[in-house]
């Protein structure tokens, strides 16, 4: 018995219900904090009793959905994962989730921890967790006034790779550059993947793009094929570095018209074959992700491939919710990559609702703007209605990318209000929040019983 951690997780156990009883959230922070305070070293101890293991998932984009991707396989093959599934990513979420997984003298009723990790973070919850795997799904620049330049969390990472023990697995996106020279430094297992099929990019990067200089001479990359960003098949034709070959290799991706995406990949002489209910090649690189940690942990490639096809997307992920005849389809943006990811996966709508937030959790810079690519919704027929705290700075964005949109609304309640009288109509709304704005209108649609909690998805 240890009486610091029961202690710990009696409080952070209180703190849960009582946010919850009290309609104050979901208790996904809270009980970390508490538990934290009353015993500094609760999160080591409680990974520890995991019995097989963690799984660490950080990057700028895609840890949510890599995660839940892992989470679901790891339930097909009888692992009961524990998840901080809400989302909650800083070490007091992470903590929060084993809290409420455990009973009060601190047994575990899962027996995997499958977390993501905020970038920042990451060194701090490896140290304390020892995962088993790690897995890094992309670097693009994101919250400037947070992080700065990609640099920053390059270095941060790379500190964290050469504290992995050599039993961890580090797995990593060699479709981008940074990732792939970092897995150079990997001290133990190293497994990796990416796209292997060139049909699916273009022959020249993007405008968002971050990462052009090779990382070990610092000369110009070239690229044979560039996915999105800086993802794609680059050498150096300076010092001849080039990207590796992937181990867990994207060899087919076909979106339908339904959202899925039919995906074929190739590793250890296995071939899978799934049908992701998600559309995009962002999801097909969270997938491949999901799919090499899993392997990583030693899971087999059925149990991978009914992962992936059962897995729930999370809330703000493309989440398609139906009003009346129509639907409104959800995206969470918080940089260029990730909107233009975005932007790309829905089609026609009848009206588009973007709402930008400058709050702390968003990024109080919000000069990333001009980097999405707005010109997409130059000429289309459908309305484009501005909402959130800076609804004017995106109005003048859009005024630049020649697209014709309506009155700002600073009031997002007021904006999703008309969005709905478009969805009963039978019509499609597409909706792109920044994270705060996420919540709020997530809150909202909450309060007109069209979704539930969304610590409870």
């Amino acid at each position: 018995m240890n009486p610091k951690l029961m202690a710990a997780l009696a409080s952070g156990r209180l703190a849960a219900t009582l946010t919850r009883t009290l309609h104050l959230g979901g208790g996904t922070v809270l009980p970390g904090h508490v538990a934290a305070r009353l015993d500094p070293d609760a999160l080591s101890e409680l990974s520890s009793r995991l019995a097989a293991g963690v799984a660490l998932i950080s990057g700028t984009n895609g840890k949510t959905t890599t995660a839940r991707m892992l989470a679901s396989i790891a339930r097909v093959a009888g692992l009961q994962p524990v998840h901080n599934r809400a989302g909650a990513n800083l070490p007091e979420g992470i903590l929060s989730a084993l809290v409420d997984a455990s009973d009060l003298v601190g047994n575990l009723h899962g027996r995997l921890g499958v977390f993501e990790v905020d970038e920042a973070h990451l060194p701090g919850a490896a140290r304390a967790t020892l995962p088993r795997a790690v897995v890094l799904t992309n670097l693009f620049r994101d919250q400037l006034d947070r992080y700065g330049e990609v640099d920053f969390v390059a270095r941060s990472w790379a500190a964290a790779v050469k504290d992995l023990g050599p039993d961890s697995t580090l797995i990593v996106n060699v479709d981008d550059p940074s990732l792939a020279h970092l897995a150079e430094s990997a001290p133990g297992h190293l497994l990796t993947f990416g796209v292997e099929n060139r049909s699916l990019g273009n022959d020249s990067l993007a405008h968002e793009a971050d990462r052009r200089l090779c990382p070990v001479c610092a000369q110009r990359l070239d690229y044979s094929s560039c996915y999105y960003g800086h993802l794609g098949t680059y050498e150096c034709g300076a010092c001849g570095w080039k990207r590796p070959t992937p181990d867990v290799a994207v060899l087919q991706a076909d979106g339908a018209d339904n959202g899925t995406t039919a995906v074929t990949m190739h590793s250890q002489g296995a071939q899978l074959v799934a049908t992701l209910p998600a559309p995009g090649l962002h999801n097909v690189y969270n997938a491949a992700a999901a799919a090499a940690a899993a392997l990583a942990l030693d899971l087999d490639p059925a149990s991978i491939v009914a992962g992936l096809e059962q897995m729930r997307g999370a809330f703000g992920r493309h989440e398609r919710i139906r009003v009346g005849g129509g639907t409104l389809t959800l995206d969470l943006v918080k940089n260029p990559v990730g909107f233009n990811q975005a932007l790309r996966t829905v089609l026609d709508p009848d009206l588009t609702v973007i709402a930008i937030n400058d709050r702390f959790a968003d990024g109080t810079d919000v000069s990333w703007l001009w980097d999405v690519d707005f010109e997409r919704l130059a000429g289309q027929e459908a309305p484009v209605l501005c909402t959130g705290l800076r609804a004017h700075d995106l109005a003048l964005r859009l005024k630049y990318a020649g697209v014709g949109a309506e009155q700002p609304e600073a009031s997002i309640s007021t904006a999703l209000g008309r969005a709905l009288e478009r969805t009963r109509q039978g019509g499609q709304v597409a909706l792109f929040c920044t994270y705060t704005a996420t919540l709020e209108a997530r809150s909202w649609l909450q309060g007109q019983g069209l979704v539930p909690p969304f610590w409870d998805e």
